[in-house]
């Protein structure tokens, strides 16, 4: 395979002479696709390579939570954390740095889908996708950093089940698992109310809605938080719940604010209209 034929297959831009990307043809849009995809892949591959210099940290950074929980519940419980299997500490490396390296080049791949999806929308709608870049972002940072800030109550509390006597025994793989489930959950939890205010900015949904169905929409989150949060007890359930509610209660604020000024450029320009 040539450097040039190589080089055709990282190009988004159209080849064609006088040809713009939101005007490409079917073979030309699986081109690009194509490319950003490649594109991705590589970056994943060195974010991937990287992470594998940083084990250590990442391994440390992971197993915070569980050591925390572990000083929460002293003497009292005895628990350890293993690797199980001849291949399991080639898997422990595998999948922490894959999932690091995920994490570590989202930005790049979201902008590349983002990148190839903008052509094809409108002035306006991409007006609202930017909005939606720079917001979401944030949110799902904090809604994860807030799980990380719960996790290691939650354990305690679950470990803390295990009867005198016995010695609790932590899986790594299970735990990882448990880990990035959780923070997926409060990371995405807190995104909800945001897309409460992309539906009103869409039209769908006003803020007068909202206030009617407010009594709904808190016990709804309740129930949310209960079944969504992997430790089940009672305290992560409250540290999720209790943001989304605020959240919720922001979202309706600025909706009812939103659908304010709609109406009085409706109405301005039936004045002028007149």
């Amino acid at each position: 395979m040539s450097i040039a034929s190589v080089t055709d297959m990282l190009r988004v831009a159209p080849s064609h002479p006088g040809s713009t990307p939101g005007s490409m043809s079917l073979a030309g849009q699986l081109r690009e696709l194509r490319a950003r995809l490649i594109r991705s892949a590589l970056v994943l591959v060195v974010a991937f390579g990287v992470s594998l210099l940083f084990f250590d940290p990442l391994l440390a950074l992971v197993l915070g939570p569980y050591n925390q929980a572990r000083d929460l519940v002293g003497a009292d419980t005895t628990t350890s954390a293993y690797v199980a299997g001849a291949t399991g500490p080639l898997m422990l490396h595998l999948k922490l740095c894959g999932v690091a390296a995920l994490m570590a080049a989202s930005p790049y791949w979201l902008w590349q889908a983002w990148a190839f999806v903008v052509p094809g929308l409108l002035e306006r709608e991409r007006r609202w996708s930017r909005v939606f870049a720079l917001v979401a972002g944030p949110l799902f940072i904090g809604g994860v950093a807030l799980g990380y800030y719960v996790l290691p109550k939650g354990l305690g509390v679950l470990i803390g089940f295990t009867p005198d006597g016995l010695e609790n025994l932590v899986e790594f793989g299970d735990y990882f698992s448990f880990f990035t489930r959780m923070l997926l959950v409060f990371g995405l939890a807190v995104e909800l109310p945001f897309f409460l205010v992309l539906l009103n900015l869409a039209g769908v949904v006003t803020g007068a809605q909202l206030g009617r169905h407010r009594s709904i929409i808190m016990m709804a989150t309740v129930v949310f938080a209960a079944i969504a949060t992997p430790s089940t007890d009672p305290f992560s359930m409250l540290m999720l719940a209790v943001p989304m509610m605020v959240l919720f209660l922001v979202a309706e604020v600025i909706t009812r604010a939103v659908d304010r000024r709609r109406a009085a450029r409706a109405l301005a320009q039936v004045r002028i209209g007149d």
